[in-house]
């Protein structure tokens, strides 16, 4: 146990205005992961609560302090962990279609049941996560970035009791890019695709513990990629079919699905021949619950003692109650993408013009009470990309007014955005699209706000922006690096919002040959001061991932990511 730093205080409440907006649009605002089918990923310092130390380290601005939960001597074990979810239900429980109610899915479903080859080290919550290995202990590729070599670990079997070897191996990344394979579905290959499946090829078994993965074209991030490509058992899978996996699904992870009720509640159990750390739980026990209110209600009562996402506005009580309010800054964007291909946002003025017009600093302190950083440009500030010497965007109306006369617009433009009523990383966007509206009416952007369902807007993606809308809200993540050629290069494939920039399309490229993954970073920062410069986006907020906890809750780590590592965490 290590010493705790002073307390810091929450920040004021919001005023009445951003209190009324924040109240009177949260009953959908729930908190789900964009899927990794999009692309898509984060959390920093100790929280505050009674019966622990809080924490938030000096210069740090939480609306709570973030890092570990309750600190106590010893080293605890046992207990039921009750986490109410944002999602609307259960998470699908196979494999990578645990991201279909986005990375919250992943989080709770998929990094529990399953491992992929490699995985990201959450212990630390003062450090943007590494790789780590997971079910290989060793990759390498050749010398275009072309082909990896994966080296198996030795010694682990499913939790039916079956080998995980290279056959093992080879017959997931089959399933994951053939849908006529075994067990397999054009659902399972497309969740798989910017996962390093959609660039796979061929694949030959080097020995019994070694794979070699041949790719379409180079791929230096396939091993970061695949940390949630998550292997299942070959015999569960064909012995179930994909209808009978999803209902028993068996994996290598730390965790084991003891019964699951649709709509009510997953219960889990430790994998008590686990290759890595036992987890310290007797049971977690996942329960949806979309309502921000019967979130709150629910931990105040005591049936569950941990919720995702809690309204930024009951974050002062919550800790006034003796809860630990977690947080940190993680590999997050929450913006508008533009229909660049359409007037009026096909004129990058238009475009810089409204990133100029919106207060990012007042949305993200008073409305969000800190729980979420303002963002200046395309990088989150939790993103090995980010440099802050590309923070570009200030709240300048004036300017935002220039740019939009510059344009042929002195009179202002009128436009239809489309945003989901909740949804993984989405925080609170009713109340949040709002302001912008607000803010954007002030220098002429006259906007109609069209709300959608979470899952309707996801089934819009491949097919590009939606008719009559001029730009959709949406939360994504850069922590599964092919979010960059999927979402943004002239030719990826979810590029909804048409942006196109020949310098953009030749950092990406030159990224994708660069295996180290420093040179790697250095490469995405300048194609995202160039987007950043193109305004192809709305940049808003990066969010910081809050969650309350029980007070009996210990031994988490808040890391700098979407996921979470749930085998040090009991509850006593």
């Amino acid at each position: 146990m290590t010493a705790s730093p002073r307390r810091r205080p929450l920040p004021a409440a919001a005023p009445d205005g951003a209190v009324r907006r924040l109240r009177a649009a949260t009953a959908a605002s729930s908190r789900l992961r964009l899927p990794t089918l999009l692309g898509a990923v984060a959390a920093t310092a100790l929280l505050a609560g009674c019966g622990s130390s809080g924490v938030s380290p000096e210069g740090a601005t939480p609306a709570a302090a973030a890092g570990s939960s309750a600190a106590t001597a010893g080293d605890g074990h046992g207990g039921t962990l009750v986490v109410g979810m944002t999602a609307s239900n259960i998470p699908p429980l196979d494999t990578v279609l645990s991201a279909a109610q986005g990375y919250e899915g992943v989080r709770f479903i998929g990094n529990q049941l399953y491992d992929g080859l490699t995985r990201w080290d959450l212990t630390q919550s003062d450090t943007i996560p590494k790789l780590a290995p997971s079910l290989a202990t060793d990759w390498k590729a050749n010398g275009t970035a072309t082909s990896w070599t994966f080296t198996l670990r030795q010694g682990v079997t499913f939790t039916d009791g079956t080998p995980w070897d290279a056959d093992a191996a080879i017959f997931n990344l089959q399933r994951y890019t053939n849908p006529d394979a075994p067990s397999s579905s054009a659902a399972i290959v497309g969740q798989s695709a910017t996962l390093g499946g959609g660039v796979m090829k061929a694949f030959r078994k080097l020995g019994a513990y070694r794979v070699r993965i041949d790719l379409k074209a180079p791929d230096a991030h396939l091993p970061e990629d695949v940390a949630t490509l998550f292997m299942g058992s070959p015999t569960a899978l064909r012995k179930e079919g994909a209808a009978g996996f999803a209902k028993k699904p068996v994996g290598t992870g730390p965790f084991v699905l003891k019964s699951v009720t649709q709509g009510q509640q997953a219960t889990l159990v430790p994998n008590a021949s686990y290759w890595g750390p036992k987890a310290k739980l007797d049971q977690l026990v996942l329960k949806p619950m979309p309502e921000p209110a019967a979130r709150l209600a629910a931990l105040r009562s005591g049936s569950v003692n941990w919720i995702e996402y809690p309204n930024p506005d009951d974050l002062q009580g919550l800790q006034a109650g003796g809860f630990q309010i977690l947080q940190n800054g993680y590999d997050h964007i929450w913006p508008w993408v533009f229909n660049t291909k359409a007037k009026p946002w096909d004129d990058v003025r238009v475009r810089q013009a409204a990133n100029y017009a919106i207060d990012r600093e007042a949305l993200a302190t008073s409305l969000l009470h800190g729980t979420a950083d303002p963002a200046a440009q395309i990088v989150p500030k939790a993103s090995a990309a980010y440099d802050a010497k590309n923070d570009l965007y200030t709240h300048d109306p004036v300017k935002a007014k220039q740019l939009l006369a510059a344009a042929g617009h002195p009179n202002g433009v009128d436009l239809t955005v489309e945003y989901p009523t909740s949804g993984s990383g989405n925080m609170i966007p009713g109340p949040m699209n709002e302001a912008l509206q607000k803010d954007l009416a002030a220098v002429g952007i006259r906007v109609k706000l069209k709300p959608i369902e979470w899952a309707a807007m996801l089934a819009q993606l491949g097919s590009g922006m939606p008719k009559g809308i001029d730009a959709m809200n949406i939360s994504l993540t850069f922590q599964s690096e092919s979010f960059w050629s999927t979402f943004l290069t002239s030719d990826g494939p979810i590029n909804i919002g048409g942006y196109s920039s020949p310098a953009f399309d030749a950092a990406i490229a030159k990224a994708q040959t660069t295996v180290d993954p420093a040179a790697r970073a250095a490469l995405y920062a300048q194609a995202g001061a160039q987007i950043t410069k193109d305004a192809g986006w709305l940049y808003v907020v990066n969010d910081k991932n809050p969650r309350a906890l029980a007070k009996t809750v210990h031994g988490f780590v808040e890391p700098k990511s979407w996921f979470a590592d749930l085998t040090s965490v009991w509850v006593g």
